[in-house]
């Protein structure tokens, strides 16, 4: 009799606990379909067979703000090519990136060398990082785990929070305003330059139609606290065709 008791309160347990994880999930799907809603819809979202935009802005090296200008292309969360131009110091830098789903290589200047990797698996994240807010329908599909978390206030304002698992099995979070549905804060850990982990915490605003899309035309990351790197996007359209050699090797 008392195993019988213990194996009933086990099983009572379990259910308990495996149906506080299935609300949690649907909470955190409603605040995602939401955001999806508010951004244009899944069809305006979705259909496009890739996404094209630029951004200029900032990116601060020991205190000092440098210029740069990007220019990137992105089919799904398998494939993008991202341009990179900038200045440090009075010296023009300029790199491309390029994934194009298990293979992906880095360029700068003249220099084309294959990722590795580790190298391919820290750009994957990267474009999970910052595509999963902005085009939200990917959220949904095969590979990402969805849970909620504790409201936050971003700015001034409270915010719904969902704990997403990306395909590389890491988490990050996103957090979404809770009058607008629209995404306004992400936070992950993520890989520098040197290899070192850093807390980094991106902010979105000023949001704008681009085409019947709505999308922050402003983000600003933190690392750490610390000022990292500011964008705006000038210019963003969805494409009904990709170029043919838009993710080749560089």
């Amino acid at each position: 009799m008392m195993r019988f008791h213990q194996a009933a309160l086990l099983a009572a347990v379990a259910s308990a606990l495996c149906g506080t994880g299935r609300a949690d999930e649907k909470e955190a799907q409603a605040v995602v379909d939401k955001a999806i809603k508010a951004a244009g819809g899944e069809e305006k979202l979705g259909k496009p067979a890739a996404f094209t935009w630029k951004s200029q802005g900032t990116i601060t090296f020991n205190g000092e703000d440098n210029p740069i200008t990007i220019q990137a292309t992105a089919q799904g969360l398998d494939n993008m090519r991202s341009e990179f131009e900038g200045e440090f110091g009075g010296n023009k830098v300029q790199g491309v990136t390029v994934l194009k789903g298990d293979k992906g290589w880095r360029k700068f200047g003249d220099d084309t060398m294959p990722l590795d990797e580790e190298g391919l698996a820290r750009e994957k994240r990267n474009m999970y990082l910052q595509l999963a807010p902005a085009l939200l329908v990917p959220l949904k599909g095969k590979g990402f785990k969805l849970d909620s978390a504790a409201d936050e206030t971003v700015g001034d304002k409270p915010a719904s929070v969902v704990k997403v698992t990306g395909p590389d099995g890491k988490d990050f979070t996103i957090a979404f305003d809770k009058e607008t549905g629209l995404p306004v804060k992400t936070t992950a850990t993520v890989v520098g330059f040197q290899n070192d982990e850093y807390k980094q915490e991106t902010t979105f605003s000023a949001y704008k139609d681009f085409g019947g899309i709505k999308r922050a035309s402003k983000a600003s990351s933190k690392r750490d606290g610390q000022k990292f790197i500011e964008t705006e996007v000038v210019e963003f359209k969805a494409l009904d065709k990709v170029p043919a050699d838009a993710f080749n090797e560089p």
